[in-house]
């Protein structure tokens, strides 16, 4: 018995903040933006549209795709590190809006990770419960509350958006295979916002010092992240008796489109085999791994057989990922 991905959806804000109009609110060329990162333009949220609700549309899209009602999901798991609200837990709202209700639900926080490490969560409880059938894995973010849009340094990198996957027990060959999970907090400070929890709380001071926003150390960021994720793809392959010119697909946390490039070469892999979505929509954090992977499975690029890799890295800082075997040709992607 195994645990496999029977469907998977997306969901990404209307409003769309392309470089030109970025880079008019920075101070700087659109082309100095795509440069840097090779991203052409981010979705943003609407005002009345929280992480709940992104998360939403997208779990629905997955259900959808699996042909899987809501009331049938055993474990609701959502990947934010930007939730509603301190308290409850988002998945717990989520769970509300699908009418899930005898679902058990709970978030998970390994920020750009999370998605990853709530798959190996979901799948584990899966293998651990006879009874449990069923788990709805649900990446989410919207970086545009957090974000500072004065700093060039993050804002031209993040966009808002959801991805889902519904995970069902499998037979046979199919199914995740191989995972993998790591963690550093001696460089927990390279990623995060230094107010509004429990050691700083919020005060009139924390806000004009603007650490209520989101920070990043890049340059630190960007060396831990060469170092990781070329280690964790060797990591996955070597422990699944494969090799990488034997990969179908690999799905990457979509940092930056520059680092997604030198990675590529790096690793040697065929073009096109690493899959993205960053020109088009940015780094979405939790949302960019499910995000990408929908938008693989709706542009055909996964059969029945595929070997794939889905892989992250994160603020903790973090990183992970699975190895998979495609599963019965029944998934359909579910983007919107």
């Amino acid at each position: 018995m195994g645990v496999g991905i029977i469907g998977t959806g997306s969901y990404l804000p209307d409003i769309v903040l392309s470089n030109d109009e970025l880079g008019d609110r920075l101070g700087v060329q659109p082309d100095w933006i795509m440069q840097k990162t090779a991203i052409r333009e981010r979705r943003v949220a609407a005002a009345d549209e929280a992480t709940s609700d992104l998360a939403t549309v997208a779990a629905q899209k997955a259900l959808e795709s699996a042909q899987v009602p809501a009331g049938e999901v055993d474990i609701i798991v959502l990947a934010t590190s930007t939730p509603d609200q301190p308290m409850p837990a988002t998945a717990c709202l989520v769970q509300a809006k699908l009418s899930a209700h005898r679902a058990a639900a709970f978030d998970v926080d390994a920020v750009c990770t999370g998605f990853i490490y709530g798959l190996v969560v979901a799948r584990g409880m899966l293998l651990a419960d006879p009874r449990a059938r069923t788990a709805l894995v649900i990446g989410a973010d919207t970086y545009s509350r957090i974000l500072n849009y004065e700093d060039r340094r993050t804002a031209v990198l993040f966009g808002d958006g959801a991805g889902a996957v519904v995970l069902s027990k499998t037979e046979g060959a199919t199914g995740i295979s191989v995972a993998t999970l790591g963690s550093d907090g001696r460089h927990a400070d390279y990623v995060q916002i230094p107010a509004g929890g429990s050691r700083r709380p919020p005060s009139p001071s924390s806000i004009a010092a603007g650490e209520h926003y989101f920070a990043m150390r890049g340059g630190d960021v960007r060396r831990l992240a060469n170092e990781v994720f070329p280690n964790v793809v060797k990591e996955l392959v070597a422990a699944d008796g494969t090799d990488l010119q034997n990969l179908d697909l690999i799905v990457p946390h979509q940092a930056n489109g520059v680092m997604l490039a030198e990675w590529e070469r790096e690793l040697g892999v065929v073009a096109g085999v690493m899959h993205r979505t960053v020109e088009r929509y940015g780094n979405t954090g939790a949302a960019s791994v499910p995000v990408t992977l929908d938008d693989a499975v709706c542009s055909d690029l996964l059969h029945d057989g595929s070997r794939a890799l889905l892989v992250a890295f994160g603020g903790g800082m973090t990183w992970g990922g699975v190895a998979l075997t495609w599963g019965n040709g029944k998934t359909q992607g579910g983007s919107v």
